[in-house]
């Protein structure tokens, strides 16, 4: 069990998260975000157990209250050529890159820390345990929502509005039907195994 209370009093503590790594298509995006302590935001958690409207009030508040925050991500392409842990670790990487502030000290979910020059812990489960966490994982998964909505607008057949490109059965039938699109990633089973009977 580690001791977060060690990290409290850290200045600049940036919180990284990553969302993505399950679907089957899109890019995986990562946030890092610097919290404010003079501006404290209410109701943090893990993204995964927010509603969808929960968390969209909660980006806001991240976004005009934070110290600040950065994106990164990995295309397909990327996703395709490193594996998904390897562009997962990219995607956190160029987050932690983007910000406009130095942190002292990056708390990133999971078991393992990109690969970065300043002090860096992984922390399990840290989307649920540590607040700056939590925001990055809200950033992240509210913009890659955004940005299945816009997929669905353009590819309304393949209901990204609903499973957000994860392999549902839905998605898997819609796979099936009207063959992969340009931005599945086709080093993933159900997409490569679709294009080997083309």
């Amino acid at each position: 069990m580690e001791n977060l209370e060690q990290y409290k009093s850290i200045i600049n503590l940036a919180g990284c998260d990553e969302v993505g790594r399950g679907p089957l298509i899109g890019d995986v995006v990562a946030a890092c975000v610097i919290l404010d302590p003079c501006r404290p935001i209410s109701g943090l958690a893990d993204s995964k157990k927010l509603s969808e409207k929960k968390r969209e009030y909660l980006y806001q508040q991240i976004v005009e209250n934070a110290l600040c925050y950065a994106l990164g991500r990995a295309s397909p392409e990327e996703i395709d050529q490193l594996n998904i842990l390897h562009a997962s670790m990219l995607a956190m990487q160029r987050s932690i890159l983007g910000l406009t502030i130095i942190p002292q000290m990056v708390l990133v979910d999971g078991n393992r820390c990109p690969d970065i020059d300043y002090p860096c812990a992984a922390i399990v489960k840290g989307d649920a345990k540590v607040q700056a966490i939590s925001a990055a994982s809200i950033v992240a998964k509210v913009i890659r929502d955004r940005e299945m909505q816009q997929m669905h607008i353009q590819h309304p057949e393949y209901g990204f509005d609903r499973h957000k490109g994860y392999p549902t059965k839905e998605h898997m039938a819609a796979l099936v039907k009207y063959g992969p699109l340009p931005c599945h990633r086709k080093s993933f089973n159900p997409v490569k195994i679709l294009l080997a009977a083309i």
